[in-house]
């Protein structure tokens, strides 16, 4: 059963001293790592979460599931047009990956890209006018749902896998100069069989570069299950000569620890590591797929009611004494309410004026002029007089 994979108990809280029934932080059990090449993993026994850390990591996975809501209702509604890819459901992963990295770290994933612009420092404004296509958005309105970036988050990629020796590159910058950074580089199981990333695999390894592929195993590529599509579906395992860590994909927890693992890695000169975090997303691979064709809405029932991210960190929380229902439910309330906010902004916005289709093409752009549908017609860069 799905349900057995996750571990939700307790081992023992520490009580704060000026606030008798509130503890500043208590230690959790995590299901086990599972190990490739590694005599040792990250620790999946006493891992101590404080207080603080607890009530960030349910803040944030909670606006990212508000975040992914209101982009379903605007796509819904045709306010948002084009690929739309949502992440509910994998919150875990990127809210402990991103807890996980030093400042100047990065990362690089596919097109399930919200959430991760939420968390490398956009807001539900930017990431919602972007998503409609305005130019308050964080790429100015000419990206949409799968080109977002920000400081150190190298997108939001739409080619499926091309992400990976990108992410690769990155990491060689950090070696070339000589920095203890690693770069989280993001693909999902359909992904996995991609030629090019084995291609990384192989320079990663060769040149010892601080690369840390993450494969976001939600089940299904597109809607084809894994089982159907990977003869080896350990993705951990799949790196061959580089190590590997199955980890719980949604336990934010047990995310944190295996990210913590994996900076130590690549930042110590190791080279690459390989992690599998079996996750699940409860929409469609986009939302033009109703999802339910080739899974039954049974088993996302099941999975929303046993493994959920959100949920279950909720649950520890409360029955740890970490936080109370109230200080819980004045999360969820602000989170509603600064999403509710965005989208509202985002849907009166302005578009980009049509100047901007002519920036961002070099890097500094000179002046030039760029043809119209017809040899008539031109329009010239901003630089231009």
């Amino acid at each position: 059963m799905l349900s057995s994979r996750i571990a939700r108990c307790f081992t023992s809280v520490h009580l704060r001293p000026s606030c008798r029934g509130i503890v500043t932080s208590a230690t959790f059990d995590v299901t086990p790592f599972k190990l490739h090449k590694l005599d040792k993993g990250p620790p999946d026994t006493g891992i101590e979460l404080t207080r603080d850390d607890a009530l960030d990591f349910y803040r944030n996975m909670q606006r990212i599931r508000r975040l992914e809501g209101a982009s379903s209702t605007l796509y819904k509604s045709k306010i948002i047009r084009g690929f739309c890819h949502l992440y509910s459901g994998q919150e875990a992963c990127c809210v402990g990956i991103r807890a996980a990295m030093k400042e100047d770290d990065g990362i690089i994933t596919a097109y399930r890209a919200h959430g991760w612009a939420l968390m490398m420092g956009e807001t539900p404004e930017s990431v919602l006018s972007e998503l409609t296509g305005k130019y308050s958005g964080c790429s100015q309105g000419k990206g949409g749902s799968m080109h977002m970036y920000a400081q150190n988050f190298y997108g939001g990629n739409g080619i499926v896998g091309a992400q990976t020796p990108l992410g690769a590159g990155v990491a060689f910058s950090y070696k070339y100069r000589q920095t203890d950074n690693v770069c989280f580089t993001l693909y999902g199981d359909g992904a996995a069989n991609q030629g090019q990333l084995f291609e990384a695999f192989n320079m990663s390894s060769l040149w010892g570069l601080p690369v840390v592929f993450v494969c976001e195993n939600n089940g299904y590529g597109m809607g084809t299950s894994a089982d159907r599509a990977a003869a080896n579906t350990n993705y951990y395992m799949r790196g061959d000569y580089i190590p590997g860590i199955w980890v719980d994909g949604m336990d934010v927890l047990a995310m944190r620890e295996a990210a913590r693992f994996a900076t130590e890695w690549g930042g110590s000169g190791k080279g690459p590591l390989v992690i599998e975090a079996a996750t699940y997303r409860y929409h469609g691979h986009s939302m033009s797929d109703p999802g339910s064709s080739y899974r039954s809405r049974e088993e996302i029932q099941e999975v929303r009611e046993t493994r959920d991210p959100i949920t279950g960190l909720r649950k520890r929380l409360l029955e740890s004494e970490l936080a109370t229902e109230a200080e819980i439910k004045a999360i969820d309330k602000e989170a509603r309410r600064e999403v509710d906010a965005a989208m509202e902004l985002a849907k009166t916005a302005p578009e980009p004026p049509l100047t901007e289709a002519y920036t961002q093409i070099f890097w500094n752009t000179p002046e030039f002029r760029v043809r119209g549908c017809d040899p008539f017609t031109f329009g010239v860069s901003p630089t231009c007089n």
